[in-house]
């Protein structure tokens, strides 16, 4: 099932329940579980949170999520234009000032108009998302099948095969070859951009190198939206054959990990499967319930961030929503016991995010990149 503009509603949903993550929701759980004793360290709570470095918490899924769903989107938008006429090299220009145009919000997120550049973060996860997008879009557009899984196959055993073999030049004596100080993704990061990275002279997790094995990412989704598209298969059969590839997915990638951990910061080949296997599995849970199924109420909830996910990211940054819920919230905040008060703020933030988004959707008001 499908809205008025061709896309499925459970791609809307879905972006909408990863973003909200974003928009506060991981902090309203976290908040909540703190209410309890050692709430705060409980195994809920810790999932609102990045691993420091080897493993994977549900916070880490957020950004290889939104990527997978963004390669989602492509197979549907490619029928679309070629059905107008648009040639491939159109198309692909179009991918091409999209992905760059992500790129430079990157920027303008990492803070383009302070004018600092020396300084400058050049690496984002809108960055990241633009170039994945971008180099697995234009593959798709001019490859088969077998070429796709190839390059795939390719670049997550080729990655697996540097970072494990290769140790960073400057690394001290002895470092592993995927610790922080031994991987060469970081070292890359370091000689090329050594003032313009997240922690400057040190690393950066949205960083050259790993940004490659992030193409894949979007990859499995543009293979995922394929399917879904072109099977003549059931929804059902659908729905059963996506959750057996992601139970594949997972098991490989576990097995795998033995060898070579899941690790975000790099974007590890284990990483991405492991969040594959999530994307993927997640998908077919909202597509069944809600494409299959046809169970629309309640959906427009979602759908309201979900169609406007840059829009929510850019705004926290640019505007920032906290002075509202602080002009509306503090004082409830101020009567409830203290171990709510962080409780009520945070529903108070996410709350206000929610309604300017909804806003704008009612006004049909959407950032089309």
């Amino acid at each position: 099932m499908a809205n008025s503009n061709g896309r499925l509603l459970s791609l809307d949903a879905l972006r909408g329940f990863d973003m909200m993550f974003i928009m506060g929701l991981s902090a309203v759980i976290a908040e909540a579980c703190g209410i309890f004793p050692g709430g705060k360290d409980c195994w809920l709570a810790q999932q609102m949170n990045h691993v420091n470095w080897i493993g994977l918490h549900h916070h880490d899924t957020i950004f290889a999520l939104f990527l997978f769903i963004s390669g989602m989107t492509f197979p549907f938008s490619l029928e679309k234009k070629r059905s107008k006429g648009l040639s491939d090299k159109s198309i692909t220009l179009d991918v091409i000032r999209r992905g760059l145009t992500l790129f430079f919000l990157g920027l303008v997120y990492e803070g383009f108009f302070q004018f600092h550049f020396e300084s400058l973060r050049i690496p984002s996860v809108l960055g990241r998302i633009g170039l994945a997008w971008m180099l697995a879009a234009i593959l798709y557009c001019h490859t088969g099948k077998k070429t796709q899984w190839g390059v795939a196959a390719g670049i997550l055993i080729g990655y697996f095969l540097l970072l494990k073999l290769v140790v960073a030049p400057d690394a001290p004596a002895g470092a592993d070859s995927l610790s922080k100080e031994g991987n060469i993704a970081f070292y890359i990061d370091r000689l090329l951009l050594p003032d313009n990275i997240y922690k400057p002279g040190v690393y950066d997790p949205e960083g050259i190198l790993s940004t490659i094995p992030a193409v894949v990412t979007a990859m499995l989704g543009m293979f995922t939206g394929r399917y879904v598209k072109e099977s003549p298969a059931t929804g059902e059969r659908k729905t059963l054959n996506m959750l057996a590839a992601a139970i594949v997915m997972a098991i490989v990638a576990v097995v795998w990990a033995h060898w070579f951990p899941v690790i975000k910061k790099l974007w590890t080949s284990t990483f991405v499967l492991a969040c594959g296997a999530w994307s993927i599995g997640l998908f077919a849970v909202f597509y069944y319930l809600i494409d299959v199924k046809g169970w629309r109420k309640g959906t427009v909830f979602f759908q309201v961030v979900g169609m406007n996910s840059i829009t929510i990211y850019m705004a926290q940054k640019i505007i920032g929503f906290w002075p509202v819920p602080g002009f509306f919230f503090k004082g409830v905040s101020g009567i409830v016991p203290e171990s709510c008060s962080g409780l009520v703020m945070n529903i108070g933030y996410f709350t206000v995010c929610w309604l300017f988004l909804y806003y704008l959707y009612r006004k049909k008001c959407f950032l089309k990149v």
